[in-house]
């Protein structure tokens, strides 16, 4: 039975007169990835807060790693772990000196090892005598981290892990997300990269205004929006006029040789088109189902495309 690393009811934040998070329900189950998105504004920050006992709700019910944050929050303490939007590390410090002060801060007895064994796993033993001034965006990012696992906690808020890196050291941080999952790590992860919650989160909720208008699977929010269709190409002029008449609600492309088919994109769906062409000796050169993708979703559900969006 799958237990649930967060889960939350009813929450509410204000600051103010200006109600920030508007009685939002979501659960996380241990051992997923579950990516929190929506525009700047929308409370990502402000539910990394409170769940990290950062900040206190003014209603709902929080438990997080099993402990109420109202009630236990040094028992979540504990148990979660959390690199922000930048990159806490001491600029004066060496990559190994930094690592060290996070075991000295730890209440968990690390192992001794455990330095070394970190900079091996984050690639920055070369560096690891090396002032962080003197690192990359990348290397910061993993070393910050890297202090984050200092007391191996079961569960990691990673808010906005890959701003600012360039495209080679977001796929390494991507690569550590999934090697962390692997170690059944809970990952609570938000970001103002879609695509980067397309590829790692289990689950996904969108947050816009303070509440929540969507929750699940990656699939399943591209499932929502109308436009799926399966796209058929034929090698003849004939055979695309037949199939037009045997699907009179799609769409062709005369140039391509290619018919869109409107589909939910399900295996049932899928064969039933294709019992249909088969049904009239029809064979499609190629044939591929296409589904809106996470910039269509956030768009439709917000209001925002991405681009306007940007990073912090």
């Amino acid at each position: 039975m799958t237990t649930s690393a967060i889960a939350v009811t009813g929450l509410r934040k204000a600051f103010g007169d200006k109600t920030v998070l508007d009685g939002i329900d979501f659960d996380v189950p241990a051992g997923t990835v579950f990516a929190l998105l929506g525009p700047n504004g929308a409370g990502k920050t402000t539910t990394v807060h409170v769940l990290t006992t950062l900040i206190k709700a003014d209603g709902g019910t929080v438990r997080v790693a099993g402990y109420d944050v109202a009630n236990d929050a040094k028992a979540v303490r504990s148990a979660i772990g959390v690199t922000g939007q930048f990159a806490a590390v001491d600029e004066l410090l060496t990559g190994r000196e930094n690592l060290q002060l996070m075991v000295d801060l730890s209440p968990v007895n690390a192992d001794k090892r455990i330095v070394d064994n970190l900079l091996e796993r984050f690639e920055l033993t070369e560096a690891a005598d090396k002032s962080a001034a003197t690192y990359s965006g990348g290397m910061r990012r993993k070393l910050d981290l890297a202090m984050t696992l200092v007391g191996n906690p079961e569960l990691i808020f990673l808010d906005e892990p890959t701003t600012g890196l360039d495209p080679r050291s977001r796929r390494t941080m991507w690569t550590i997300i999934r090697e962390l999952l692997a170690d059944g790590v809970t990952i609570f992860l938000t970001t103002q990269y879609l695509d980067e919650a397309d590829q790692l989160a289990d689950r996904i909720a969108v947050l816009d205004k303070g509440r929540l208008v969507a929750q699940g699977t990656p699939d399943e929010l591209k499932r929502q929006l109308p436009g799926t269709h399966v796209r058929f190409r034929f090698d003849s002029v004939a055979d695309l006029d037949m199939a037009a008449r045997i699907f009179p609600d799609s769409t062709r492309d005369d140039d391509a040789l290619a018919l869109r088919v409107p589909s939910d994109g399900g295996t049932r769906s899928v064969r039933g088109l294709l019992d249909r062409l088969d049904e009239y000796s029809l064979n499609a050169g190629e044939f591929s189902v296409n589904t809106p993708d996470l910039d269509d979703v956030f768009l439709a559900l917000t209001g925002h495309d991405t681009t306007e969006v940007p990073a912090k």
